[in-house]
C-alpha cells in the first residue's frame, strides 16, 4: 500500500500580513475564548469582581477631581465627566497594551506545542479592553446624570470611536509585543513612557491652558486626537472635526499597519525566544 507524501513549499506562501490575518480569522473560536478567559482571570480572584471596572475609573475621577477641579473651574465645566471620559479611553489604551505583552510572554509556550496564530493575544487582549470599556460607560452615564449633562445625541458616533481607539491599541501592542520577546525589560520601561504619555495627553487638562508650542508638541502624540474623538460626542455633543477624526484615522491606519507588519515579520522566531 502506497502512502501519498504531502510536501510544503515554502515559495508559496503568501505575503505574512495577509496569511497571519487568515489564520486570524479561522481561529476566531479560539479567540472568542481568549477573550472570555481574559475577563474571568481578570476577575476570579476579586472580591468586587466585575464591579472593579465601574468602579476603578470612578475612584480615580474622584481623587483628581478633589485635586484639580478647583483650579481648572474657570477652563472646564463639569469637570468631573470631562476627566472621566479622558480616563476611559486613556485606561482601554494603557491596559490593553500592557496585557498584550503578557499574554504573550504567558503563552508564549503553547506555540512550542500546537500551532496558532501569533497575534491572536494581542488582539484577545484589546477583544477583552473593549467589554471593559463598555462597563465603564455604565457609572460615566450615571455620573452625567447626577451632575446634570446631557446625554447627546453624538453618542451614536461612540462605536467609530471605540474602533480607533481599538485600531491604534492593537498596533501599539503589537509592536510592544514583538519588542518584548527580545528585550524582556521593555515591560519595565514602558510604565515610565506610560507615565510620560498620560502627562503629556490633555486627559485631566484642556490643552488651552498650555503655552502655545507646548500644545504644538502635544499634538504630536498620536493618543491626542484619538482621546479628543472619543471625548467629544460624549462630553461636548459634537462630532470630531473633519481634521481631528483624519488625523486620528491616520495615526490609527499607521500604527495599526505598522504593527501588524512589524510583528508578522519576526512571528516565526517567537516560540524561540519565549
Amino acid at each position: 500500500m502506497q502512502t501519498s507524501k504531502i510536501y510544503y513549499d515554502s515559495s508559496k506562501r503568501g505575503l505574512a500580513i495577509w496569511e497571519e490575518l487568515k489564520e486570524l480569522l479561522r481561529y476566531r473560536d479560539l479567540l472568542l475564548i481568549l477573550i472570555i478567559n481574559n475577563i474571568k482571570s481578570r476577575y476570579k480572584r476579586s472580591t468586587l469582581g466585575i464591579v472593579w471596572t465601574m468602579l476603578n475609573p470612578l475612584l480615580y475621577m474622584t481623587v483628581m477631581t478633589i485635586a484639580f477641579s478647583h483650579l481648572l473651574r474657570m477652563q472646564i465645566t463639569n469637570y468631573p465627566v470631562y476627566l472621566l471620559t479622558g480616563l476611559i479611553a486613556w485606561n482601554f489604551f494603557s491596559q490593553t497594551t500592557t496585557q498584550a505583552m503578557g499574554t504573550l510572554l504567558w503563552g508564549g509556550a503553547l506555540l512550542k506545542k500546537i500551532y496558532i496564530p501569533r497575534t491572536i493575544f494581542a488582539v484577545a487582549a484589546v477583544g477583552s479592553g473593549i467589554i471593559n470599556l463598555l462597563l465603564s460607560c455604565i457609572p460615566l452615564v450615571l455620573i452625567m446624570m447626577m451632575t446634570h449633562q446631557p446625554l447627546y445625541f453624538t453618542w451614536w458616533f461612540l462605536p467609530i470611536s471605540i474602533l480607533i481607539l481599538a485600531g491604534v491599541s492593537l498596533g501599539v501592542a503589537l509592536i510592544l509585543s514583538m519588542i518584548a520577546i527580545f528585550f524582556a525589560d521593555i515591560a519595565e520601561l514602558y510604565q515610565v513612557l506610560l507615565q510620560a504619555t498620560f502627562y503629556l495627553t490633555p486627559i485631566m487638562y484642556p490643552e488651552t491652558i498650555l503655552p502655545e508650542k507646548i500644545q504644538r508638541f502635544i499634538m504630536l502624540n498620536p493618543i491626542y486626537d484619538v482621546v479628543k474623538v472619543f471625548r467629544g460626542p460624549i462630553y461636548d455633543g459634537n462630532l470630531p472635526s473633519f481634521y481631528s477624526l483624519c488625523t486620528a484615522l491616520f495615526s490609527t491606519v499607521v500604527v495599526l499597519l505598522f504593527g501588524w507588519w512589524f510583528f508578522t515579520r519576526k512571528a516565526d522566531q517567537i516560540s524561540y525566544r519565549v
